[in-house]
């Protein structure tokens, strides 16, 4: 049982869709702009960079305390808290990229993946795959571009840069190569649009 609470505990709050709330607030229906998808970066373009920061920093807060709060529960449960985070973590993203509230169509998870991993893994991680986002999205301004590459990217620095010893590390590894192939499948989309030439960019003001 306390697996299930803990999937279904954390899906929910994955699902809390940050993007649409945030612009229907504003009198807007951000499904029916931009790119149409809720997440920060079709916020932001479309409603500015307040607000796209905003929902930016409510998903990765969603990612985050589904860790935590998965992590909380294993233990209360006597369970392994290691596998419990993950299995919250993954259920966050899927919330968030298949809300229930949405009819299952949600954001591509980047932010709320991000969230996650400031919970699972050590700072070292996080900052190298922080570098190759910046360096990818600065050399072409694409935001997609970037992500697909910090994704294909993850699973390469948890190889490097965690301890690998015991279980946990197999099962944080195997972790990284599911979120880092889920991401770049949310983003096929953009894939093609970048083939095309036609994928949107962020350009200098």
């Amino acid at each position: 049982m306390i697996w299930l609470g803990i999937v279904l505990l954390t899906y929910l709050l994955g699902s809390v869709p940050s993007g649409y709330l945030v612009a229907r607030s504003h009198g807007v229906d951000i499904r029916r702009h931009g790119s149409g998808n809720i997440g920060a970066t079709n916020v932001l373009r479309v409603m500015g960079k307040k607000w796209g920061y905003f929902v930016f920093a409510c998903d990765v807060l969603k990612g985050f305390l589904a860790v935590k709060l998965a992590a909380y529960l294993a233990a209360l449960g006597h369970v392994d808290t290691v596998l419990g985070s993950i299995l919250g973590a993954v259920a966050c993203i899927l919330g968030h990229n298949y809300t229930v509230w949405l009819k299952f169509k949600g954001g591509k998870g980047v932010a709320t993946s991000a969230g996650v991993l400031l919970g699972l893994f050590p700072p070292f991680v996080i900052l190298s795959i922080l570098a190759v986002w910046l360096v990818i999205f600065f050399a072409g301004r694409y935001v997609s571009l970037a992500s697909i590459c910090a994704a294909a990217c993850l699973p390469a620095a948890v190889f490097l840069l965690v301890t690998r010893s015991g279980p946990d590390f197999w099962a944080l590894f195997w972790f990284s190569v599911l979120i880092g192939v889920l991401a770049v499948w949310r983003h096929r989309s953009n894939l093609v649009r970048l083939m095309n030439g036609t994928e949107s960019r962020f350009t200098r003001k």
